[in-house]
């Protein structure tokens, strides 16, 4: 006869194996550390045991036990590389938990099918998310008036920019840690040149849209996201990492610019931008290129494309009520209460639709321009607008904050 402990005791093992894999993987495809730790506390719940987990860019630790009597036994500390963006796969992957909830598929057989959810291609094709690039810096270009050859250009040389974060990817070692200043390096270098070609070609317009995927405004929205829900280790991790980033674009942008001119000097004045009436319309281009880019399911492709254009109507609004902070505040508001609602009516994640919403905000970009308004002599200009950065995040933080108090979902991801 079997051993009922024995039996209790595997299946304790084997749920504690399943839930480490699951934060692992979901570590690297997006979730904020606070949605991550309360997610897996969840699943661990649901599975009848307990939990306590802290996550960090850096690691991820995890410590659960059986019955309120007993005493935690020594957590489980998992080092992390990083975190990343695949929201095509923490869509699977939750689908997986539910099936996994709802007792449809067995803990063994679901830890084996997360291997396969981590092996499986990406929806889109390569060439498409070179397009994904390419209206990524067209997009935001024209967001922030550009001329139509910067539109052009910025589109152009974000494809450069996807061709080198490919290459640099399949490269082993530390090469990833060069790709921000190397990519604006060229980048920078390939602006200078049509700056020269072109006249009233905006150098660093073009610069910034090209690179733009690469700008941390994520990172440091959140790290201050998270300093305020007192997630201090991982909120200081992005927020230095998100830093850094910004300093090796800046650095490879000006650098990149800066040698180009000693040999091709540039123009003068930029051209005139396009008409007011096109802001949006590329607004909602650099939404698509954002979804693109981070892999959303094709099957939620036009919901993320809702959450942005809901994230723009509150720009919009909170312009007009009282300037482009509270216009920040309300529109990450507004998008976070549909994309909680979302969640509820579709059971997926929650940030496979808020996450391009948020980007869209871009924060680090302000960072950039204040950075190079300091380079051009402007200390006051770069200045106000480096601290600027650090206002959007915090709007940003309360904007997230109070659509999860309108309506909080039960999907945590």
């Amino acid at each position: 006869m079997p051993d009922p402990n024995t039996d209790e005791e595997a299946k304790f093992e084997s749920s504690c194996r399943f839930v480490i894999r699951l934060g692992i993987l979901a570590h690297g495809y997006g979730p904020q550390a606070k949605r991550l730790e309360s997610y897996l506390s969840r699943v661990t719940k649901a599975l009848g045991y307990q939990g306590i987990f802290h996550s960090t860019p850096a690691s991820l630790s995890f410590t659960f036990r059986k019955n309120d009597g007993e005493p935690w036994p020594k957590p489980h500390l998992v080092a992390m590389p990083g975190t990343g963006f695949d929201l095509s796969k923490l869509a699977r992957v939750g689908e997986l938990v539910n099936a996994v909830e709802d007792g449809s598929v067995s803990i063994a057989r679901a830890t084996g099918m997360l291997d396969e959810i981590d092996a499986m291609p990406p929806p889109y094709p390569n060439w498409l998310v070179a397009i994904g690039y390419a209206l990524c810096g067209a997009g935001f270009a024209g967001f922030l008036q550009g001329s139509w050859a910067d539109i052009i250009l910025a589109a152009v040389f974000g494809v450069v920019v996807f061709g080198m974060v490919t290459f640099s990817a399949r490269i082993p070692g530390q090469s990833a840690r060069r790709v921000p200043f190397l990519c604006a390096l060229v980048a920078g270098l390939l602006s200078a040149v049509a700056g020269f070609i072109i006249p009233g070609i905006n150098v660093y317009l073009v610069t910034l849209s090209a690179i733009i995927y690469l700008i941390p405004g994520f990172s440091v929205s959140v790290g201050v996201i998270e300093l305020t829900t007192k997630h201090y280790l991982s909120g200081l991790t992005n927020l230095v990492n998100g830093l850094i980033c910004l300093a090796l674009l800046f650095a490879g942008a000006w650098l990149g610019v800066t040698l180009t001119g000693v040999l091709l000097p540039l123009h003068g004045a930029a051209a005139g931008s396009i008409g007011p009436g096109w802001i949006w319309v590329f607004a909602m281009i650099l939404a698509a290129g954002l979804c693109i880019a981070f892999q959303t399911p094709p099957t939620d492709l036009f919901w993320a494309l809702v959450c942005c254009a809901i994230a723009c109507a509150g720009i919009v609004l909170g312009i007009s009520i009282h300037g482009s902070d509270v216009g920040n505040f309300l529109g990450t508001a507004m998008a976070m209460v549909f994309a909680n609602i979302w969640s509820d009516r579709t059971n997926r994640p929650t940030s496979i639709v808020i996450l391009p919403a948020f980007v869209f905000m871009v924060s680090g970009s302000i960072g950039f321009r204040g950075l190079v308004a300091l380079s051009a002599g402007s200390t006051a200009l770069g200045l106000s607008e480096f601290a600027h950065m650090f206002v959007v995040a915090i709007t940003l933080a309360v904007g997230l904050i109070v659509g999860n108090l309108v309506y909080k979902p039960k999907i945590l991801l």
